[in-house]
């Protein structure tokens, strides 16, 4: 029987936090704790690229860079860390507290693979690290019926719908007419694009039973070097016949993305796409004055309620007052009065002259099908095609490819 006492081998290091003090992330010290055990470690921001040539370092699959707002006097320190990161294939996960947007946008640019607000939603951290271990699916084969052409040269129509006040069904109204444009159109796949641009509360996913991936926040975050691969990449087909490009999975502030940003992706769908649906959130930012301006047509959805009316007139005077084309916004009312609803109608027609406008489109009131519609993730062509609401859309719909083919026509 040998003398000699076993030896216990030390755990090897596979992450380490790196901040100017981890002690004021402290949920961030037990979630690390609950995730990794003793496999983890603690490094100050001058020590970092010193370790990274250590061979110690060689283990290390990702770091979670933890800063607050006194730290971006360092992005350039931070911004180097995370290149030395990439350049040796560690990952790394972003954490911050009250971070400017600016400042989370360049350290994303520099390469960051995921980002997480602090104070930590509960097991996020561990959801980024299974994130990080999942392994990248497989390029799109070359012949993809669905995969977007470098080349391509379309001028699609931009249409945009923009609920004036929570619940009036904006984004129902764009699935909808999204997937009614695409079931009619007899050109070829990819002919529409759905986008969601509520980047906060975009329910679009959860409407067409889709994931929210964490490549489109990268696509966001680099859109100086975006091309038709990299826009693909962030699009969703749904029922392979339209593509959707899903709000990012983590709730940004609206200011993150730019004017720039907002016109090179429009951009970019309108050349592959013959139609591209845009649902807004029902917030005005820098950008939607941009995407008034690009819209063929502007669907502003309202009630027929007190609060619709106010914020119709509010958006209104923000028009006008700017100089901005108010006139180009088409009001579509939802859940409208029955057209024996003579009462109803009436309050409509004194609503539209109050306002000074003109209520172009008047939805019916699907009632709760609608709703069970969008908790099951389907269209309602599909889960009941005969209820009013789709009916109305298919027409609409109809109306506007009649229109694009008319108008395709006359400029051949």
């Amino acid at each position: 029987m040998s003398g000699e006492m076993p030896q216990t081998e030390t755990a090897a290091i596979v992450a380490c936090t790196i901040s100017r003090d981890v002690q004021n992330f402290d949920l961030l010290i037990e979630d690390m704790e609950t995730a990794l055990g003793e496999a983890w470690g603690d490094l100050g921001f001058n020590e970092t690229l010193a370790f990274f040539a250590q061979p110690e370092a060689e283990t290390l699959e990702f770091v979670a860079l933890a800063m607050d707002s006194e730290d971006e006097a360092n992005l350039a320190q931070m911004g180097e860390i995370i290149t030395q990161a990439k350049a040796r294939d560690i990952k790394v996960i972003l954490i911050a507290e009250e971070v400017s947007p600016a400042a989370l946008h360049t350290l994303l640019r520099q390469g960051a693979d995921e980002f997480i607000p602090y104070p930590l939603p509960e097991r996020e951290l561990q959801a980024a690290i299974d994130r990080l271990s999942t392994p990248e699916p497989e390029p799109a084969a070359q012949n993809n019926p669905h995969a977007l052409q470098p080349d391509a040269r379309r001028e699609g129509a931009v249409i945009v719908c923009h609920g004036l006040a929570g619940g009036t069904g904006s984004t129902t109204l764009a699935v909808n007419l999204a997937w009614e444009l695409a079931e009619m159109s007899s050109q070829k796949a990819p002919s529409v694009c759905l986008l969601d641009f509520d980047m906060q509360q975009g329910s679009i996913s959860t409407y067409l039973d889709l994931p929210r991936r964490e490549v489109v926040m990268e696509m966001w975050s680099e859109t100086e070097e975006m091309d038709a691969d990299i826009f693909g990449q962030a699009l969703l087909p749904f029922e392979e016949k339209l593509q959707v490009l899903t709000a990012p999975s983590d709730m940004i502030p609206l200011e993150f993305i730019s004017v720039e940003d907002i016109e090179r992706v429009v951009e970019m769908a309108r050349s592959h796409f013959d139609f591209v649906i845009i649902d807004m959130p029902h917030t005005l930012v820098q950008w939607s004055e941009t995407i008034l301006q690009m819209a063929h047509v502007y669907f502003a959805l309202i009630e027929l309620d007190m609060r619709s009316a106010q914020n119709a007139l509010r958006l209104k005077r923000a028009l006008q007052s700017e100089g901005l084309p108010f006139d180009k916004l088409r009001f579509a009312l939802n859940r409208a009065p029955k057209f024996t609803d003579l009462s109803g109608k009436s309050r409509v027609k004194r609503m539209a002259e109050s306002l000074g406008i003109s209520i172009d489109l008047q939805l019916p009131d699907g009632g709760k099908p609608i709703t069970q519609s969008c908790d099951h993730g389907l269209p309602l062509a599909t889960s009941n095609a005969k209820n009013p609401l789709r009916k109305e859309i298919a027409k609409l719909a109809r109306s506007l490819h009649d229109l694009g083919a008319n108008e395709a026509e006359a400029a051949a």
